[in-house]
């Protein structure tokens, strides 16, 4: 039988990260939601008052990451695992996006993640454990249109996480980058900000419409059962995707890729210049 372990997790309030939530306190685990509306999880709280601490939280206040954190330590006297799941989608053609949008969007997706991250580090060197789990994207990955300020959000989130674990493996802390493909959650409706459209990029946006298989999006509880095994691994992977859709996508987006660089081997050979 697996220990109970104390998870700290950012955006909780629905989507994944509530789902995710529900179901290490079902089983017996301790958890810390950090949210920017705690009135959100209500319920939760009444029915897990002693498994369950709620905190408000904006994550792109760095303080106020760094004082939820010491609150989650003192109170349940150690953190296991941080899984930063906070951040949202926003949809806007390169040229489209406005400076407050970019700077929202990296503020939230980036800067968030590395404070909650920062303020976590210390805890889990002096306990010399832990796992920190932070949610990519399969846009992570590979991009589509009209997606490039958030697909450059969860580049930086893989580059950070990749960049962590080799910090950090000395010390007993794992790190493990989610790879989420496309699921049936409000993360496109009601969660997705939207720039003001140019006309000029209709038919790029109709396309992508156009390309979208309702099939192609998961079912959000059913991630649940590999969110659990990845937290109760011994050994977690660096990177995990999530859903059946990314691998292939990730293999012909690399596949292309390294068929670019050797077509212009001789080219970037001559570039080094000895």
């Amino acid at each position: 039988m697996t220990m109970a372990k104390t998870i700290f997790i950012t955006g909780a309030s629905r989507g994944l990260g509530r789902i995710w939530t529900e179901a290490f306190l079902k089983r017996g685990d301790q958890v810390v939601t950090a949210v920017r509306n705690p009135d959100s999880l209500d319920r939760l709280a009444k029915e897990y008052p002693a498994s369950m601490l709620v905190l408000k939280l904006d994550v792109t206040d760095r303080n106020a990451c760094f004082d939820a954190v010491a609150k989650a330590k003192t109170h349940f006297g150690a953190i296991d695992a941080l899984i930063n799941n906070a951040g949202y989608g926003h949809m806007g053609a390169i040229e489209e996006l406005n400076e407050e949008e970019i700077r929202a969007q990296i503020e939230t997706n980036v800067f968030g993640l590395l404070w909650v991250t920062q303020a976590v580090l210390p805890i889990m060197r002096e306990q010399k454990s832990g796992h920190i789990i932070q949610l990519s994207s399969a846009l992570g990955v590979i991009t589509i249109p009209t997606m490039g300020i958030y697909s450059a959000s969860k580049f930086a989130v893989e580059s950070i996480g990749e960049t962590l674990a080799a910090e950090v493996s000395g010390f007993g802390i794992k790190v493990t980058i989610l790879e989420p493909n496309g699921f049936s959650t409000d993360f496109s409706s009601a969660s997705l900000a939207q720039s003001k459209p140019i006309a000029a990029y209709d038919d790029v946006r109709n396309a992508l419409y156009a390309s979208i298989k309702p099939e192609d999006s998961g079912v959000p509880e059913a991630t649940a059962d590999a969110v659990l095994k990845l937290v109760d691994a011994e050994n977690p992977p660096l990177r995990l995707i999530l859903g059946k859709v990314g691998f292939p996508w990730f293999k012909h987006t690399y596949d292309e890729r390294v068929k670019t660089w050797e077509e212009w081997q001789d080219v970037s050979v001559a570039a080094h210049g000895k």
